[in-house]
């Protein structure tokens, strides 16, 4: 048995505390998410507890995607505690790109935050890079060579990215994974990115090697939406679904589907 998929079961025996700063359109999503797969969410985003909470958990989880100027105080405030106990941090720059204060918001987290590992789609990613990218939204229409971008941005960044898509890409700049799990109704819901953010934190919190580790999350829950969409007829039965599987998917399921490898730039 690949020895990364031991990875579900640590997540399952320790439940490490996800601390998530997340968008109010996915709170509820993400939380279930978290639980169905064995680890312990908490949504605390108060300025007056975010550094308390953050010092006490396991891996925080920073997204931008319904900014208030109270959240990215928070957001900082708790970023900054992270770092401090040495826990990672995962930040999605959800609609970066897309308005100049959601643009300042994400580079000030770079600046401040030792963030881990950026997970965000193509456009995201280019725009982090300072390459071309249209958003429409928090939607991405870039059409450039994703490997290439995400390798630029790791470089850039000096972190790991995940960049999502048809392939998801996971690299540090130099080392690179992709894996090719994962289902077209994944599109079709909101929070679905967002969620995997904070299974990729869940998977670092118990995890060493930080890159196969991050490989190894987005394998497991494009493994589980292959499975909730075999199950599925739309998109509310495959959100419904995707839950159960995230639940039942155990490691012998999750080998079975497995696409992930290392790749050559």
């Amino acid at each position: 048995m690949n020895e990364n998929t031991s990875l579900l079961t640590n997540v399952r025996d320790r439940q490490p505390l996800i601390h998530n700063i997340t968008n109010q359109v996915v709170t509820n999503f993400t939380a279930n998410g978290l639980l169905a797969m064995g680890a312990s969410p908490v949504m605390a985003n108060a300025e007056e507890e975010v550094a308390d909470m953050a010092a006490i958990a396991d891996a925080l989880v920073l997204n931008i995607g319904t900014l208030t100027a109270s959240q990215v105080n928070a957001m900082i405030k708790a970023g900054q505690a992270a770092n401090q106990k040495g826990i990672p941090v995962v930040f999605d720059p959800v609609g970066v790109g897309a308005t100049s204060y959601r643009n300042m918001i994400a580079l000030r987290i770079l600046e401040e935050i030792d963030v881990s590992l950026i997970r965000a789609n193509a456009g995201e990613i280019a725009f982090l890079a300072g390459a071309d990218a249209e958003m429409k939204g928090v939607d991405s229409a870039f059409q450039g060579d994703a490997r290439k971008i995400a390798v630029e941005a790791a470089k850039q960044l000096e972190t790991a990215v995940v960049l999502t898509g048809e392939q998801d890409i996971i690299t540090d700049g130099e080392t690179i994974y992709v894996s090719r799990n994962g289902h077209q109704l994944q599109t079709k819901i909101t929070g679905a990115g967002c969620l995997l953010s904070s299974v990729i934190a869940a998977f670092l919190a118990v995890g060493r090697e930080k890159l196969p580790v991050a490989g190894a999350a987005v394998s497991y829950y494009g493994a589980a939406a292959e499975m909730a969409a075999s199950m599925s007829d739309g998109p509310g039965s495959f959100q419904r679904a995707f839950l159960d599987c995230l639940y039942r998917l155990d490691e012998k399921g999750w080998l079975e589907k497995m696409q992930l490898k290392q790749v050559d730039g």
